[in-house]
């Protein structure tokens, strides 16, 4: 399917109605955007592998080591600054997914999928044990701090929701401009011939590597924010379960641009939310039929719509 990624000022209209949105929305309404805007950064990775004909059933692996850094640092070591977390989540999982590169770059189908999922697996089994890191609880993340500066109680989730929308938006345009770019658009021709680009001189193990790195960090930084959003990481970051959904966000929104996995799991979230409080004993029937629709009647995604509104 053609992308189009050439519009990149709407990436500032994106941030600027994003901004304007925190003074409209009532505050659950709005956490639900911020928590969208971080774990649509991993479904964004998601998307980003499926390109190269990669299906990743545990991305939820750096988005915990994103998250467990930041809490980490912040619960153990006493670093609260968060120019300092954000980027050491980043870094952590960029050097996790290297050294995973070096194994799943070889797979292909199938067997990328399972073995990324049982690596994540693993991680979840070691912190379920952990008591230190409190076991499947999970810990609490005091406040961060922003250039030494600690916001006030009432203000706090203020600036959070604001770094958040300017880190989320900046990713986004970020791996827009590497799709346009010679290796970005490399990811496609990994998925339909890799025959084909070894004798065109490319190495499509790099190029898949290069990829499973790049979504690394974007999870990683997903991790990061929502655990300074939420001020709890847990276990369940890593579960087979979340990995799954980050998946099936990245079915949902389409690839047709990089803004895309963060309306999608936006929209999931609200139905879970809606669903949960119209009908607490049968929420999963709610979402499991409106997964059901969206597959059937949308089968390149939600935003497949715009794309044919653009055509009319």
């Amino acid at each position: 399917m053609k992308t189009d990624f050439r519009r990149e000022p709407v990436y500032i209209a994106v941030l600027a109605v994003l901004l304007v949105l925190a003074f409209f929305l009532p505050g659950w309404l709005r956490f639900l955007l911020q928590t969208a805007l971080g774990g649509g950064l991993v479904a964004l990775g998601v998307v980003l592998q499926m390109r190269a004909g990669l299906v990743n059933f545990g991305q939820g692996l750096y988005y915990c080591i994103g998250g467990y850094t930041v809490g980490m640092l912040a619960a153990k070591a006493g670093i609260t600054e968060a120019a300092i977390l954000l980027p050491a989540a980043v870094i952590a999982a960029l050097v996790i997914g290297a050294v995973l590169a070096l194994l799943l770059s070889r797979y292909r189908e199938i067997f990328y999928a399972m073995l990324s999922l049982a690596v994540s697996m693993i991680l979840y089994g070691l912190l379920v044990k952990a008591a230190w890191l409190g076991s499947t609880d999970g810990f609490n993340v005091p406040p961060v701090s922003y250039f030494g500066w600690l916001p006030d109680r009432g203000v706090r989730p203020d600036i959070a929701y604001g770094v958040t929308a300017v880190l989320t938006v900046l990713a986004c345009f970020l791996v827009a401009r590497y799709l346009r770019s010679g290796a970005g658009m490399l990811c496609e021709a990994v998925a339909e011939n890799e025959i084909r680009l070894e004798y065109l001189g490319a190495s499509p193990r790099r190029i898949v590597s290069i990829t499973i790195v790049i979504a690394a960090g974007l999870s990683g930084l997903g991790g990061g924010i929502l655990a300074i959003s939420t001020g709890h990481v847990d276990p369940s970051m890593t579960n087979w379960t979340t990995s799954g959904g980050f998946v099936f966000v990245a079915l949902l929104a389409g690839r047709g641009s990089t803004i895309a996995p963060i309306l999608g799991f936006f929209l999931l979230e609200l139905v879970r939310t809606y669903a949960l409080d119209f009908a607490p004993n049968a929420w999963q029937m709610i979402l499991g039929a409106v997964m059901l629709a969206v597959i059937l009647l949308l089968p390149d995604g939600l935003w497949s719509l715009v794309q044919r509104r653009r055509k009319t």
